[in-house]
């Protein structure tokens, strides 16, 4: 079955069961609460967000682990943003311990965890320290095979909510599968789309002439593209065996691969066993990444399961015709040249789609995907949580901000 994407979607409506109206709340102090700080796409959704927080009435803090590559350091000590470096979860008690000292000397507001169902961890320590706003943010969703790690997953997820005071999801499919139906039915988790700054993505005809010179592709090349860490829930083997039977069509075809991750070699072995390694490119971690979308003729996106793909937004916001497994979110629908397809279907029915997708073209891209408004979404929820939480008169201000960066043990 081909599910295809509309030429006028419906907006995606932020949703929240609290009545009231948001209500101006200043003085406020968040946490933001990370894993790996890396380039992933949970990571480039916070930072979308927080240059457009940093400067209101509201002070952002970043906690993060200490072992993180961390490559928005700079950028975040510029915004005047400041973060904390503390043990990874893979160790709970030190992790614990760390994040319940820092939450009693800060006394933040609110402690906004997107860890997924790992926030179980974090939300703990933060309602031990008397946090009045815990939110339990979800980005992702799950598939048995990745069998322990799933596993895992499906017994953290409820108690994560136990320890939350608000549900946040970036879609109706990840807040559904988090929170299950009867709460987000109820109007009880609020939806924050995966929102971009549109400009940085359109398509620019002398980025792509620049970056195929660059990559040595003729200008008649067919560009299959892929932006995503080299895991197993990214579905690789797939892609490749798409990429064949492109090829098999179009001889000139290159796939491009954009991302790191642990199974990179194991790709490449798989690549050079097809005979593909000539028309495969592994290209690491990229900045622009609209100027690279602008080189791709069409981006795929085979995994095994997403919760709203960052990447998915931003090659739309590109103009790019874009192809996604059926295990991707129908929301990630948004403009009229994208498609889902079956994982069940043959690696031939996913080239010939891809092949006559590259003809289509779109302009349309919903403001509601706008990080400018829906930062403005996210500040006015703070400010309406924390007056429910604390009434209009009090404010919990932390203070001993001298230091941009702490490092716990």
């Amino acid at each position: 079955m081909v599910e295809r994407g509309s030429s006028s979607p419906v907006a995606p409506q932020a949703q929240s069961g609290k009545s009231g109206t948001f209500a101006d709340y200043a003085g406020l102090s968040v946490a933001m609460l990370l894993g790996d700080m890396s380039r992933g796409g949970v990571e480039a959704v916070v930072m979308n967000y927080i240059r457009r927080l940093a400067g209101r009435k509201l002070e952002i803090d970043v906690i993060l682990n200490k072992d993180s590559s961390f490559p928005q350091r700079r950028e975040l000590e510029s915004l005047n943003v400041h973060f904390h470096l503390i043990p990874a979860y893979s160790n709970p008690l030190a992790y614990h311990r760390a994040l319940f000292a820092l939450f009693r000397q800060r006394r933040y507001t609110i402690v906004h965890a997107h860890l997924n169902t790992i926030n179980l961890f974090p939300l703990l320590a933060a309602w031990r320290a008397h946090i009045p706003v815990r939110i339990c943010h979800n980005h992702s969703t799950a598939y048995w095979g990745e069998g322990l790690k799933t596993l895992l997953k499906y017994v953290f997820k409820i108690p994560a909510r136990l320890y939350a005071t608000d549900y946040f999801a970036c879609g109706e499919y990840s807040g559904r599968w988090m929170f299950g139906n009867r709460l987000f039915s109820d109007g009880r988790v609020f939806v924050l789309p995966n929102a971009i700054e549109a400009g940085l993505y359109s398509f620019n005809p002398e980025r792509r002439r620049e970056k195929r010179v660059g990559l040595g592709l003729e200008d008649s090349c067919f560009a299959v593209g892929h932006v995503g860490r080299f895991v197993y829930q990214k579905n690789h083997d797939f892609l490749l065996k798409i990429f064949a039977a492109v090829k098999r069509q179009r001889p000139d075809a290159s796939l491009l691969l954009i991302g790191e991750g642990e199974l990179e070699q194991r790709i490449r072995h798989k690549a050079e066993d097809m005979k593909l390694s000539d028309s495969v490119k592994f290209l690491g971690v990229r900045d622009s990444p609209g100027d690279w979308y602008s080189l791709m003729d069409i981006l795929i996106l085979p995994s095994f399961y997403e919760g709203m793909p960052l990447v998915a937004v931003e090659a739309q916001a590109n103009g790019l015709p874009c192809l996604f497994s059926d295990r991707v979110t129908s929301e990630a629908l948004i403009t009229e040249n994208t498609v889902r397809l079956s994982l069940d279907q043959s690696p031939e029915v996913w080239a010939a789609e891809a092949l006559r997708l590259s003809r289509c073209c779109s302009e349309y891209f919903p403001a509601a995907y706008s990080v400018e408004i829906q930062a403005e979404t996210l500040f006015a929820a703070y400010r309406h949580l924390a007056r429910r939480a604390l009434g209009p008169q009090e404010q919990r201000v932390h203070s001993g901000r001298e230091n941009y960066a702490t490092t716990l043990p």
